[in-house]
């Protein structure tokens, strides 16, 4: 059963609102702690006492507040760490009376120490601020204000609110390493499932997803289980409709031979008619279509086998003599163009008869000439085959040519026998060495089909 945690559903929108929610918070709560620092803390004993002090003496000597020299006198007080404190005397009009320069550190402190009910103290970067202590003289009253140098480490929330490009740039990449490993968790196991994908449709039917997919207890574990399952069928039925064309192609051969034995008792006893001769022309064709049938099962279901490391031409040599004696007899030319340096792994007999039902219909169809040819790339073998035919007229068939029974001009194969198993059996063979095979017309006239066989490095002794 699926539980509520698993569900894929859930997952995303859990994911995905608890990240967002992470950066809305961590963005949102920094004007908040900033505010709350910036309301100020109450001034410490030792500082109010000594605005207290100060501003007895003023009241004590009004004159004070007139003599900047006389001022300077009694300015030179020190906090409980020993540290110098300058003081600021500020009237009620706002006006900063002992001092020419009203700096914008005292002006933003004056601000917030006005929004404050009680005497509060603020840290800028490496300065304290602290005051007002309220004082009357003459009926006027002033405001005493404390600045003394502070190298306290500020709260850490003000490198953020100082830096805001830093904590947007901060903000922008933590969102993106979440969502990203939310997107690897997600993309592992459908990376798995399209590899396991791909490698079924190009022919490996044994591929499955790996098991730790298959564990997983939300729906990507239940697809992989589903795609497992399906894999199993696909092969077991594909295997089996292998297995029946094999069995049924023997079973034919049986009442067959049957039918040539009688055939040939009749010709004995002298009773040959033009039926017979027809009889016996169909006998033959139905046996040439029962082989080309089992070849194509054998081929099909011998791909496991281990290959070996061969030269391509020592391979192809008798395929390649009987092709250009075949040619010849045709008089058509046949050009071989394979470096007898090319080794690689192979199984000779599927490959053999590849090239061999690809060298006959070429040499069937060509006009004067076939070529073929052999290049080795860095992960590749090449072979192509040309031919000066009339190619293929629709270019819809060139990729269905290679399928079972599949003849794209019906009246022509007619005439030159065949029942379209020939480049089946051709596709077959090369997709046992894991490689491709593909066709395409050539200007002006002609065909081209190409064999593409990756090269593996591990192989089996000779």
């Amino acid at each position: 059963m699926k539980t509520i945690p698993n569900s894929l559903f859930v997952k995303l929108l859990l994911s995905f609102w608890i990240c967002s929610s992470l950066i809305i918070a961590t963005v949102g709560i920094l004007p908040l702690l900033q505010q709350k620092h910036d309301t100020g803390v109450p001034i410490p004993p030792p500082l109010h006492h000594m605005l207290v002090t100060v501003a007895n003496r003023i009241i004590d000597n009004p004159e004070l507040l007139n003599s900047q020299q006389a001022w300077k006198r009694v300015n030179r007080f020190r906090d409980p760490e020993g540290k110098p404190v300058r003081l600021f005397i500020v009237n009620e009009h706002g006006k900063l009376l002992n001092n020419a320069k009203n700096s914008k550190m005292l002006r933003r402190f004056v601000l917030m120490a006005d929004s404050s009910d009680r005497p509060i103290k603020y840290q800028f970067r490496d300065q304290l601020m602290f005051g007002p202590y309220q004082f009357y003289v003459a009926g006027e009253q002033y405001s005493l204000y404390g600045h003394a140098p502070d190298h306290r480490p500020r709260p850490w929330f003000f490198f953020f609110t100082d830096n805001k490009m830093l904590t947007l740039s901060l903000a922008i990449f933590l969102s993106g390493l979440l969502c990203g490993l939310l997107a690897w968790h997600l993309g592992k196991p459908l990376r798995s499932l399209k590899s396991s994908a791909d490698a079924l449709a190009n022919g490996d039917l044994s591929s499955r997803v790996n098991v730790k997919t298959t564990l997983r207890q939300d729906e990507f574990g239940q697809l992989a289980k589903a795609f497992n399952g399906m894999a199993d069928a696909v092969e077991d039925m594909i295997n089996t409709q292998q297995r029946l064309i094999s069995d049924i192609s023997h079973e034919l051969r049986t009442p067959l031979t049957r039918l040539q034995l009688s055939l040939a008792l009749n010709r004995k006893k002298g009773q040959e008619t033009q039926e017979m001769i027809r009889i016996a022309y169909e006998a033959e064709q139905l046996e040439k279509m029962i082989a080309e049938l089992l070849e194509l099962s054998r081929v099909k279901l011998n791909t496991q086998e281990n290959k070996v490391s061969l030269e391509l031409a020592e391979t192809l040599s008798q395929v390649l003599d009987d092709a250009d004696f075949e040619a010849g007899q045709q008089h058509k030319k046949l050009n071989i163009e394979i470096p007898e340096s090319i080794r690689f792994p192979l199984h000779p007999k599927p490959l053999s008869r590849a090239v061999e039902n690809l060298l006959r219909n070429a040499i069937r169809y060509a006009q004067n000439s076939i070529t073929i040819c052999a290049k080795q790339y860095s992960h590749s073998i090449d072979i192509e085959i040309f031919d000066d035919g009339p190619g293929i007229a629709n270019e819809n068939d060139l990729d269905a040519i290679f399928k079972p029974f599949y003849r794209p001009q019906s009246a022509r194969e007619r005439e030159t026998g065949g029942w379209g198993l020939g480049l089946a059996i051709a596709d077959a063979g090369i997709k046992a060495h894991d490689g491709h095979i593909k066709a395409e017309n050539i200007k002006p006239h002609g065909l081209k089909v190409t064999i593409s066989l990756p090269i593996k490095t591990s192989s089996s002794p000779t």
